[in-house]
């Protein structure tokens, strides 16, 4: 009986690290061939580069760094174990998104991918030229249909790898996350295996990278759409697919299945696994964030020290007149309980100084947002001084739902260089908090039960200036994901007043959104790769 052992490498590659993410890749091929017996290793798309380069792409001395990592693996890979591997490559004049083949020490043929991107966050046909030819790789008996990511979501090219006598496809992905994603990409696995009737070896990426975040759970499902074997969500890891050949066929035999999770999860696997990589990754120290004593600074801590641990993070107290001592006792309750370095700092001196210099300037005007405005940046100017001084990343904490009203402050509360919860809205952060204590206590139930306060004004509550979040979150997800229209967004059952209240602001505060920190995109549709729309225009809501 013939049998033969795939490993599907699941990793998290460091973007334009070449030589690093070389080394890899041969560390990985080496132990996949001695824990496992691996006759096949397959790593995610573009691995050599990381996903996605953008415009390193574009730099004259991407194809000889290559050529440098492809020799290198020539010449170090471990023997008898076949490695299909992505990659960028220039040839004939034209820049292609590849995965070659290569086995003891020789690179057998590469296959150029066919359907190329260029939607939502993806722009690969800025960068690639698209492939036209079914790459047939046999090895120990088995014929090999390489495929590269979004040749599983077209169609064709599934069926010309087939038609070309493949009888396992195998493809090598960098498939971002959004929320469903998982249930999705799973469902069009099962599709494509019963459109061929073939086996289908499905190989992700892990880890994040800037706003993007991969989840893993590469997979394998049989002819019939079957699933098998599938790796872990949200960890790097090989997981080895056994193939017997029965009766002419080959049949994936039935393995390790990652357990399906909570939505709530899943999503904070997401915040978690985008802010370690980023800061990781960028080389911080750690982390600092004001701690206000509401939910989405009390939730961007517990993501803080999960992702990091709690001696890489610094929360910081800055009351005002305003701040509750509710909130006071509620940010110290949650710094003391998850163990991190904590600080009280009264901005009162800074913003009263501000406001005796500004009094002339000032003189004849009413009070208004202005001075509301000024505690927030006061606060900023003493996190970047922290940040600044001892080498720690700001970790600023607005949600989706107020990133798309403009329900935060410029060089105030906007102040940082990531976002765990910017495309988390408002509705979710308090469902990500209450299953975060479920795990261990790290979030004072008192926090997620009182009403929302930005507590710049006295009893200011954020229900004063903005329609029940319930009710908010609602009208954005179909204004802002779903593309709907102000009148059809009514039609649907929303209030006339509110929903052009929304759309207005939304549309408005463009601006504010361009100069924000980066953050985890989590949902169909966030602000940033995905949303770009002109600051500048006369676009009127309506119809």
């Amino acid at each position: 009986m013939q049998d033969l052992t795939l490993v599907m490498a699941q990793l998290d590659p460091l973007v334009g690290d070449i030589p690093g993410n070389t080394d890899r890749a041969i560390e990985t091929v080496r132990e996949a061939r001695i824990e496992h017996g691996a006759d096949i290793v397959v790593l995610p798309e573009l691995f050599l580069t990381g996903y996605p380069p953008e415009d390193l792409l574009l730099r004259p001395s991407m194809e000889t760094r290559l050529r440098e990592a492809r020799t290198r693996m020539a010449e170090k890979m471990a023997r008898d174990v076949m490695v299909i591997v992505g990659y960028p490559g220039r040839r004939e004049g034209q820049t292609w998104n590849l995965a070659g083949v290569l086995y003891n020490g020789e690179w057998l043929d590469e296959y150029a991918k066919q359907a190329l991107p260029n939607y939502q966050v993806f722009d690969e046909q800025r960068y690639f030229a698209a492939g036209t030819r079914p790459l047939v790789i046999e090895h120990k008996g088995a014929r090999l249909g390489v495929l590269i990511c979004e040749d599983v979501w077209a169609e064709a090219p599934v069926q010309q790898a087939r038609d070309a006598g493949a009888e396992i496809l195998v493809t090598l992905n960098a498939s971002p996350f959004h929320q469903d994603k998982p249930a999705e990409r799973l469902a069009l696995l099962e599709q494509r295996a019963r459109e061929a009737s073939l086996p289908l070896v499905y190989v992700n990426q892990i880890g994040g990278q800037d706003e993007l975040v991969f989840d893993g759970g590469s997979a394998c499902v049989d002819a019939d759409g079957q699933l098998r074997v599938q790796a872990p969500h949200w960890a790097v890891g090989l997981m080895p697919v056994q193939f017997v050949r029965e009766q002419g066929r080959w049949v994936p035999q039935a393995g390790e299945i990652d357990e399906s999770v909570e939505p709530e999860e899943d999503l904070y696997c997401a915040l978690v696994t985008g802010l370690r990589d980023y800061v990781n990754k960028s080389g911080f120290k750690g982390v600092v964030l004001g701690l206000s004593g509401g939910i989405d600074s009390a939730l961007s801590l517990a993501i803080a020290v999960d992702a990091l641990g709690p001696q890489r993070v610094q929360a910081v107290m800055m009351p005002y007149h305003y701040t509750a001592d509710i909130s006071k006792q509620d940010a110290a309750e949650q710094a003391e309980l998850l163990g991190v370095d904590y600080e009280v700092m009264p901005i009162e001196p800074m913003v009263e100084a501000f406001m005796g210099t500004l009094a002339e300037s000032f003189a004849g005007t009413e009070r208004d947002t202005t001075e509301e405005n000024l505690q927030s940046r006061c606060r900023g100017v003493l996190l970047m001084a922290i940040s600044n001084k001892k080498g720690l990343m700001v970790l600023t904490t607005g949600n989706k739902s107020e990133m798309a009203v403009g329900y935060a402050t410029l060089y105030g509360d906007m102040v940082g260089g990531y976002n765990a919860i910017k495309d988390v809205y408002k509705t979710w952060v308090y469902r990500l908090a209450r299953w975060r204590n479920t795990q261990s206590p790290a979030i004072p139930e008192r926090v997620i039960e009182r009403p929302p306060s930005a507590e710049l004004a006295p009893d200011q509550q954020d229900s004063d200036s903005l329609p029940d979040y319930d009710v908010l979150d609602a009208i954005l997800v179909r204004y802002i994901e779903g593309d709907m229209s102000a009148e059809a967004i009514i039609d649907a059952g929303f209030d006339h007043e509110d929903v052009y209240k929304v759309v207005k602001l939304v549309d408005r505060c463009e601006y504010k959104r361009r100069q924000a920190p980066v953050g985890v995109r989590v949902t169909r549709r966030g602000f940033g790769r995905d949303r770009r729309y002109p600051i500048v225009n006369g676009w009127q809501p309506g119809e």
